[in-house]
C-alpha cells in the first residue's frame, strides 16, 4: 500500500524495466531515470488530490526548474525499480522534493528535484493555496 502523505513520509510507485529502456550495453539508459521519476511525482501528486490538468485549465502547470542527480548502480532489463518521492521543502512557489530509485534495498539512483508553479504566460507565482494546504 502506498503512502501518499509528505513531509517526512514517503510515496512509493513501482516501474518495471522494459527492453526499450535499456542501452546497447543492457543497462537502464541514463535518461530513462528522469522518465521514472516524472511518472513517480505524477503519480504522488494524483493521488494528493492535485488534478494537474484543472490546474493547467486554469493556467498554472508545475515547471521542473533544477534537477541534482546522482547515478548510483545500475538497473537491467526486467528489474522492479521502485521509486520514493518525499517533499524536502516548500516555499512560495517552489516545491523541492527527494526522490530515490531503487532495486530491491539497493539504491540506483537518487535526484533532487526542484518544481516550480507557472502561469500562462511562463512567470513563477505563488501556489494556489488549495494547492499548499495538499502538500
Amino acid at each position: 500500500m502506498e503512502d501518499t502523505s509528505v513531509g517526512q513520509h514517503t510515496h512509493t510507485f513501482s516501474v518495471r524495466v522494459f527492453y526499450e529502456d535499456t542501452d546497447m550495453g543492457g543497462v537502464v539508459y541514463h535518461a530513462n531515470y528522469l522518465k521514472f521519476i516524472e511518472r513517480a511525482r505524477s503519480d504522488w501528486v494524483r493521488k494528493l488530490g492535485n488534478d494537474q490538468n484543472a490546474m493547467r485549465d486554469a493556467g498554472l502547470v508545475w515547471v521542473v526548474r533544477r534537477i541534482e542527480a546522482d547515478y548510483l548502480s545500475s538497473a537491467k532489463f526486467d528489474d522492479e525499480l521502485t521509486i520514493e518521492t518525499r517533499m524536502v521543502s516548500i516555499s512560495g512557489a517552489r516545491l523541492t522534493m527527494a526522490q530515490v530509485v531503487k532495486r530491491g534495498e539497493t539504491e540506483v539512483f537518487r535526484a533532487i528535484v526542484t518544481a516550480v508553479c507557472m502561469n500562462a504566460k511562463g512567470r513563477p507565482v505563488r501556489l494556489p493555496a488549495e494547492i499548499r494546504a495538499l502538500l
